[in-house]
């Protein structure tokens, strides 16, 4: 079967190659998928890189990828079950994730699958698993969104930033994104009661204030962020891209958690986790509309590192899905 795969670490994908490799046999607890679109997401480039270096301690592979075939989202066809394997039966359109969808054929584990939205396509439905999660986590778990409550979100249009301003519209929040010029009507279509071009104006400026300010890979500093928020408001500080090789931008959200000892706002950070229970959560979200995957375009298998490089650049508007 085609597959992307990577020999080694690098920072840019040209360490990435189309190649033909064997097709995953499926274990007793496992569901063997045809893969129809896999997701791109931030999480990609850095496993490809293997940046920041605690990434590599963390089970992908101290010198070299463990697993050489990149990708995680996915949405596709159950090709067959393991033995123990009673949830899903060939022929079953399903969406979640497992390392390296960017290949015809992949193994998940069957707490990593659930079905298919029947509304989504196979693009759409892959924009949605390692996004999904983090939007539903922050909105969710770490922000405590209330009906009623002012959330800021910061990188509204981005690929997290668009599920969570729509998950937060679903908690009944009063959501103002905040995005660049080129994502404003983007960002006023998935429901947001106001929108705030960051080129500008400074959405800390003024007198409004909010209750959770959601920062989604942004580089702002705690001071900055924290006159936007209320007196007891929470900031959840999800991801952070720097230049850093060991720390990567975590420094900040350290920084963060240690000052939130010492004021009454709440500020942190946490690592998204692929659970079920959230996948069956976002299922019904994406079932009944209320939430719906923004994707930017998609690009052949063979076109994953352009795919990447695009992602890179920063212009994406939601997700950036491969088709295949």
């Amino acid at each position: 079967m085609r597959a992307i795969v990577q020999d080694k670490y690098g920072a840019s994908p040209d360490v990435l190659e189309l190649r033909e490799i064997d097709k995953p046999v499926v274990g007793d607890d496992d569901v063997l998928v045809r893969v129809r679109a896999a997701g791109v997401d931030q999480g990609v480039w850095h496993v490809m890189a293997g940046l920041p270096y605690p990434i590599r301690v963390a089970g992908y592979g101290l010198r070299s990828p463990k697993n050489p075939v990149r990708g995680l989202d996915v949405a596709g066809i159950v090709e067959s079950v393991g033995a123990n394997v009673t949830g899903f039966r060939p022929g079953d359109e399903v969406f979640g994730t497992f390392r390296g969808s960017y290949a015809e054929y992949g193994v998940a584990g069957a707490d990593r699958l659930s079905p298919k939205p029947a509304r989504l396509s196979f693009e759409q439905a892959a924009a949605v698993a390692i996004s999904g999660y983090a939007a539903l986590q922050a909105v969710r778990d770490q922000g405590k969104v209330q009906p009623g409550q002012r959330v800021l979100i910061i990188g509204a249009g981005g690929g997290v930033g668009t599920f969570a301003v729509q998950i937060a519209k679903a908690y009944g929040a009063e959501v103002t994104g905040v995005c660049s010029t080129s994502k404003i009507e983007l960002v006023h279509a998935l429901g947001t009661d106001r929108v705030i071009d960051y080129t500008r104006e400074d959405f800390a400026a003024g007198s409004d204030r909010y209750d959770v300010i959601l920062d989604i890979a942004g580089n702002r500093s705690l001071s900055h962020l924290r006159r936007a928020l209320t007196t007891k408001g929470t900031l959840v500080i999800v991801g952070g891209e720097t230049d850093g090789r060991w720390l990567g931008g975590t420094d900040r959200q350290i920084r963060a958690m240690i000052l939130s000892l010492f004021v009454q706002q709440k500020l942190g950070t946490w690592v998204s986790t692929e659970r079920k229970k959230d996948l069956d959560e976002l299922h019904e979200l994406l079932e009944t509309g209320k939430v719906t995957p923004v994707v930017d375009r998609t690009f052949p298998l063979a076109d994953v590192p352009d795919a990447i490089t695009y992602l890179r650049e920063g212009g994406a508007a939601g997700k950036l899905v491969i088709t295949i």
